[in-house]
């Protein structure tokens, strides 16, 4: 036998169900700390993020600040304006995206700087090596940075060729890498 109960309306209680006040204050400091990751992009980055106009002109702005109270103060309005307006999770992959090129650029730099010192240092042996790895390198012209980068180290002349030199590795090894990117804008 089911038992039955009287209820009143006015027993029964109703709790507010209020958001954990420690998770908001994480989840804004989350995104204060996107606000200065943001505010340390170039114009060219940030036009990427796609960002509402108000939130737009205010990273701008803050980017130009120094370390005070009123660049503290504008960030925070950015990591308010983040949590109330704006789904952030698309913001998070586009600077990731951008960090993982800055990332690929640094490393495609190092390659670069090294074989540019291999190369002035070893000669040919090193510049057979890359003749290997790269089939696609320009012979004559690589020869001709390499005895012209010697010459200069030889006759303690500034390094304009091998300048010249570390520019034309660094384009032969983003060739390399193009593909890669080229796949990575079709995914998106």
């Amino acid at each position: 036998m089911i038992e039955e109960h009287d209820y009143d309306d006015d027993e029964v209680e109703y709790y507010a169900i209020r958001p954990n006040k420690t998770q908001l204050k994480k989840d804004i400091a989350v995104l204060f700390e996107l606000a200065e990751e943001m505010s340390e992009l170039s114009a060219a980055q940030l036009n990427t993020l796609e960002l509402p106009e108000n939130i737009y002109k205010a990273v701008t702005e803050v980017s130009g600040m120094p370390h005070t109270g009123a660049r503290k103060r504008l960030l925070k309005f950015i990591a308010g304006q983040l949590h109330k307006k704006i789904d952030v999770s698309p913001i998070l992959e586009k600077l990731a995206r951008i960090k993982s090129k800055s990332a690929h650029a640094t490393r495609e730099h190092h390659i670069a700087e090294r074989w540019r010192d291999r190369l002035i240092a070893e000669g040919n042996n090193a510049l057979s090596e890359l003749f290997d790895e790269q089939l696609h390198a320009d012979h004559q012209q690589l020869r001709q940075l390499l005895r012209n980068a010697q010459k200069e180290v030889e006759e303690g002349k500034p390094p304009k060729s091998s300048r010249l030199l570390y520019r034309y590795l660094k384009e032969l090894f983003k060739v390399e890498g193009e593909p890669d990117d080229f796949d990575a804008e079709q995914e998106i």
